[in-house]
């Protein structure tokens, strides 16, 4: 079979629902005209019309922070400790200390469009989805759950659309070895407004971020914002994430790409 890659990843870009007002990435875009005064000042002596066609380099602006886009969540973001489960806690690793060979495993896509937005998956309801595709996890396999929420990436409720993985469903993944998890959601957890609707109608702090504090007991990175899951089979791709390597960060931004075939 011929490699096939397959893009997961959403842009980056102005005026799109891709997060929260005021959380939203900002691209100020400099065109090779506008770019000529920057020549200049590097060039002593240099005039626009010594350059060719009299034209200099383009160039962005950009203003983000480290989830915006397609991303890569270090344990960091999640907690200060991680591995509670595996002995004692230990300090968490940040974006640039995550292992290479973390993310660049064989896929794993697990179906839950049919599941209602606000909906928190159980363990139950991931093993019941490996055994109807027939998949037995091995350790280090990035799993991807493909939700309604990619079907809704540009719309005004993107950020509540799609289902989110609870803690015990997270939990089932890393105690089989798992150490990257995906989602086509803003977040790997259900949206934060029916999260704040449960929590004022139970007062049940563990239902906050629960998915992400798995970390605290076995450390783990997750993508968010991915795109174009609908696009995978269940398994037999690999799937490469390897995050920007930004100092003592708690996200890094990456292309997310599935490779199909030798």
């Amino acid at each position: 079979m011929a490699r096939r890659l397959i893009d997961l990843s959403i842009y980056l870009e102005n005026d799109v629902f891709s997060d929260p007002p005021g959380l939203r990435p900002t691209i100020e875009y400099e065109t090779h005209d506008e770019s000529v005064a920057t020549f200049e000042r590097l060039i002593p002596g240099l005039k626009g019309e010594d350059l060719p066609d009299g034209k200099a380099a383009a160039a962005e602006w950009v203003r983000l922070t480290t989830h915006n886009g397609t991303h890569l969540d270090a344990p960091y973001h999640f907690h200060p400790t991680m591995d509670a489960k595996l002995g004692e806690p230990r300090r968490s690793i940040t974006i640039d200390e995550v292992p290479l060979d973390w993310c660049f495993q064989p896929g794993v896509k697990l179906d839950f469009r049919h599941l209602p937005d606000g909906h928190v998956v159980t363990a139950a309801e991931v093993e019941a989805e490996l055994a109807r595709i027939g998949h037995t996890l091995q350790p280090l396999e990035i799993v991807l759950v493909n939700t309604r929420a990619g079907s809704r990436y540009g719309h005004d409720d993107f950020i509540n659309a799609g289902c989110g993985m609870g803690y015990e469903a997270t939990m089932y993944l890393l105690e089989r070895g798992v150490r990257v998890t995906g989602t086509d959601g803003w977040s790997w957890d259900a949206p934060f407004s029916y999260t704040a609707k449960k929590y004022v109608e139970t007062g049940d702090k563990s239902l906050i971020w629960e998915g992400h504090k798995a970390g605290r007991d076995i450390g783990y990175c997750h993508l968010e914002k991915l795109h174009n899951l609908e696009a995978l089979p269940p398994f037999g791709f690999m799937m490469s994430c390897f995050p920007h390597k930004i100092r003592g960060a708690s996200a890094g931004w990456t292309r997310a790409v599935a490779i199909i075939g030798e």
